[in-house]
């Protein structure tokens, strides 16, 4: 079983109806959905009418687009996404002055998704990964005991030394508080080869692929099927699943 999470659940119209068609055909095993934004309403009525499994997808970098976020929530988060954009290593910078603000707006996200789908989110990711930044990190903003999304699984070669270790830490010190797959991976690229691999981990580890089906190449490999036949047969997982945690699956 590999585990196919489909991110920005409620972002806009288009990309929530594209994840539903996804998920109704059983191409997808999960959505991450954005509070505070422009169809997160109508995809919280939509995952409870369909059983859509929904975590919350963090968003500290795409402003806010929802007529019923506060000001507030929109300025304090307007200064994170102009911090965390600034340059490359961003997020690996502790900033102390903005200690209250990261703080505000992950509680923010929380409530909303736990007003939207009635029950406080029991899986968490980040919008372009931002749950792993230093801020949110080093503060503990990640309730104890939800899932967290790792990151990504890559070859000794394709990342420096110094980011292979630093990735590894952040892996060590989540894993120590939550739940986490074993390996992680982005759909992308295509390759017949990589999903291949993909099939073989998932024989004996927890794999989260994670897809855009807004991108029209990955939503049509998605819904023709293509994803269990490069895996060697691999079934897509109903729902978010981990070994470890059986049974437990986050429906609304």
């Amino acid at each position: 079983m590999i585990i196919v999470n489909a991110d920005d659940w409620g972002r806009d119209t288009r990309t929530t109806d594209r994840i539903l068609e996804c998920a109704r055909h059983e191409a997808i095993s999960s959505v991450s959905a954005m509070v505070f934004m422009g169809d997160s309403e109508r995809a919280a009525e939509l995952a409870r009418e369909h059983g859509v499994d929904a975590g919350l997808h963090l968003n500290l970098t795409m402003l806010f687009s929802g007529d019923r976020c506060r000001e507030r929530v929109k300025e304090e988060q307007g200064k994170l996404a102009s911090a965390l954009s600034g340059h490359r290593y961003a997020p690996a910078v502790y900033r102390p002055g903005l200690a209250r603000a990261f703080d505000y707006v992950v509680k923010a996200q929380m409530e909303e998704y736990e007003r939207l789908y009635g029950t406080p989110a029991r899986r968490i990711d980040g919008h372009q990964h931002m749950h792993l930044c230093a801020n949110v990190i080093f503060q503990g903003l990640l309730p104890v005991g939800t899932i967290v999304r790792r990151n990504f699984t890559f070859e000794p070669a394709e990342k420096g030394y110094f980011n292979r270790l630093y990735r590894s830490w952040q892996d060590r010190r989540l894993a120590k508080q939550h739940p986490m797959a074993d390996y992680f991976f982005d759909l992308q690229p295509l390759e017949p080869r990589r999903l291949e691999r993909f099939g073989e981990l998932a024989r004996q580890h927890d794999v989260e692929i994670e897809t855009h089906v807004i991108r029209d190449e990955e939503y049509e490999v998605l819904m023709a099927g293509e994803l269990s036949r490069f895996t060697e047969g691999a079934a897509v997982a109903r729902g978010y699943v981990l070994r470890k945690c059986a049974g437990e699956v986050n429906v609304p």
